[in-house]
């Protein structure tokens, strides 16, 4: 951004606070489920779910970093962390399986997913440039630039809004598939409940932000026009 704009700050302080709160909830339960051990590691668990729905020729990599644990559609490969990948506890288990249940939908065709994967370029591009578009826009006071920024951060939004249900279907195939194939039990089942519940607050947050950014330059732009 040109300049730092307080007053969007203040706007969108309520998602950013949930933001910090939902942080400090994952790693506080996974943490926690972190403790508690598992029949099998993260990788034989994720293994297990994509073998139960026939997808034996999904790859799962070993990939560096911490929680960075994701699906690569185009590639068809499960990249877990090294905690999920080795880890034998309900936080790697849970998480393993999450990510497995993209590659379930993947594989199901399910729609929001698509949807999804053909928004990420927008969003990519939008994430920067709508931002620096429409805060330029405010600054010199062109409203056709603020407009411009505004309808390119549109694709952001719409991207956070279709991950939604997107990460709640994956973990809710990937709890269902962890009982069924006998992975975890039901009396295990309320520890990978929470990791996966705090998980997607993260993403409710960041949905949230979004929403709140495109209103505050909205609600900018409408003022200017009336203005006239």
């Amino acid at each position: 951004m040109p300049f730092f704009d307080f007053h969007l700050l203040l706007f969108i302080a309520p998602a950013l606070i949930l933001g910090f709160i939902a942080q400090i909830l994952v790693q506080s339960t996974y943490s926690r489920s972190k403790q508690v051990g598992a029949r099998m590691s993260g990788y034989a668990a994720a293994r297990h779910v994509l073998d139960g729905s026939g997808l034996y020729d999904v790859e799962i990599e070993q990939i560096p970093g911490h929680l960075s644990d994701h699906y690569d559609p185009r590639h068809k490969v499960l990249r877990l962390s090294p905690d999920v990948y080795h880890g034998r506890n309900m936080s790697a288990v849970g998480i393993a399986a999450h990510e497995a249940g993209h590659a379930l939908q993947d594989a199901k065709r399910y729609a929001p997913l698509v949807i999804r994967n053909a928004a990420v370029p927008a969003a990519n591009f939008g994430s920067s440039a709508g931002i620096l578009l429409a805060a330029l826009g405010m600054f010199l006071r062109m409203e056709p630039l603020l407009l411009i920024g505004i309808v390119v951060f549109a694709g952001v939004v719409f991207f956070q809004v279709v991950n939604l249900p997107v990460e709640f279907n994956a973990s809710t195939r990937a709890k269902r598939q962890l009982v069924d194939l006998g992975i975890i039990d039901q009396e295990e089942l309320p520890y990978v409940r929470k990791v996966l519940n705090a998980a997607a607050l993260t993403y409710v947050a960041a949905t949230l932000q979004s929403i709140l950014t495109l209103l505050y330059y909205v609600l900018h732009f409408m003022g200017g026009r009336s203005d006239d």
